[in-house]
């Protein structure tokens, strides 16, 4: 009907989806890292290295999720 085909999804429709993502993945994230660290046999410093690495590798997965959501790609830069 109108000379515009529709280019995908909108921002507020990734921003929805990719939050939705966050929030299922950090669920499944945080019951593995429980459940691994029930099977982790050391002391308290290898509790510290695991949590310490569990806490901080959490958002290397998500980074691309909120690039999509905000469509950087898409975006032209100016000069």
């Amino acid at each position: 009907m109108g000379d515009n085909p529709p280019k995908g999804l909108s921002l507020p429709q990734r921003r929805a989806i990719a939050c939705v993502g966050i929030i299922v993945f950090l669920f499944v994230y945080v019951v593995a890292i429980t459940s691994l660290a029930g099977v982790l046999h050391g002391g308290k410093i290898t509790a510290l290295i695991f949590y310490a690495l569990a806490g901080t590798l959490w958002g290397v997965p998500i980074i691309p999720l909120i690039s999509w959501s905000e469509n950087y790609k898409g975006k032209k830069k100016s000069k």
